[in-house]
């Protein structure tokens, strides 16, 4: 009895949650562990599945830098990283596309498709809505940076009760080009203001943004940032996961989140509870 009590409880704790978020569009950046253990693959989909029927509007904007490492290492392929890039040879693009566009984003709508769902997959280069252009093409090679995004493709999705599953992947203008390698969490960000979302949410392998002490910091808004910058204690790569949510919400999300994937259920953590259990930025 105490059991199912508690369960009523928590449920009618999400209820307000449920009401304000409903009909509303949440980009989701899949990746690091969330990614790669089957478990936590499992409550993932359940996550967005329960989200979906709430009538939250998910779309979600996936990683795959471990996959791609591990298919270049079988294919004898050498890489290596720049200032935190992979540089991206045309032959590194095309194995880019078909990790992302191909095995990774097939087995994330599969997954959601067998918890019931309606999860379609696309590309940024797929009816060109993610423009993009070479950060540095003799230092990056194709690694890009958005341009320009056409909303309509993916609102179409939506507005047919889909839930877009995005590999991010840049479309360029010139007939025959091999397309851009886009960072996960930059696209999720410019995805996300394109689309006017109510949330953007990081899945990450930390817990959120931590502070000297290694606690978590449960708000920040730019000036907080900036200061933890001067004072190294936002470094590494967790600068450009804080700056794509500021570029979120100075564009108009409400609020961007990031959050420790590896915790089960993660998401409904984050969304359903006054708690939440990550870090949230806004202006």
């Amino acid at each position: 009895m105490k059991k199912n009590i508690a369960q009523v409880q928590t449920l009618l704790e999400a209820l307000p949650y449920i009401k304000r978020y409903s009909d509303e569009i949440f980009v989701i950046k899949y990746g690091g562990s969330a990614q790669l253990n089957p478990m936590l693959k499992e409550k993932f989909a359940r996550d967005i599945i329960l989200m979906y029927l709430v009538g939250i509007k998910p779309v979600i904007v996936h990683g795959g830098g471990n996959a791609i490492g591990k298919t270049l290492d079988k294919m004898q392929i050498n890489s290596h990283f720049v200032d935190g890039l992979r540089v991206t040879t045309k032959e590194i693009m095309e194995v880019v596309e078909m990790v992302l566009s191909g095995s990774i984003n097939n087995e994330i709508t599969t997954l959601l498709n067998m918890h019931g769902a309606k999860a379609v997959g696309v590309s940024g280069k797929d009816a060109n809505f993610l423009q993009a252009q070479a950060i540095d093409q003799d230092k990056y090679g194709y690694v890009g940076n958005i341009t320009k995004i056409d909303p309509m493709v993916i609102q179409k999705m939506i507005s047919e009760k889909f839930i877009p599953v995005i590999a991010p992947i840049g479309a360029y203008e010139q007939s025959g080009h091999p397309g851009f390698n886009i960072n996960a969490d930059t696209a999720a960000s410019h995805i996300a203001v394109a689309l006017n979302a109510r949330k953007v949410i990081f899945m990450t392998d930390t817990s959120g943004v931590l502070d000297g002490e290694k606690e978590l910091i449960h708000t920040l808004n730019e000036e907080d940032i900036d200061t933890l910058k001067e004072q190294e204690v936002i470094m590494g790569g967790m600068i450009p996961k804080v700056d794509a949510c500021l570029h979120s919400v100075k564009g108009g999300v409400p609020k961007a989140h990031i959050i420790d994937g590896r915790v089960e259920h993660a998401l409904l953590l984050e969304i359903f509870t006054s708690e939440g259990i990550g870090t949230v930025i806004k202006l």
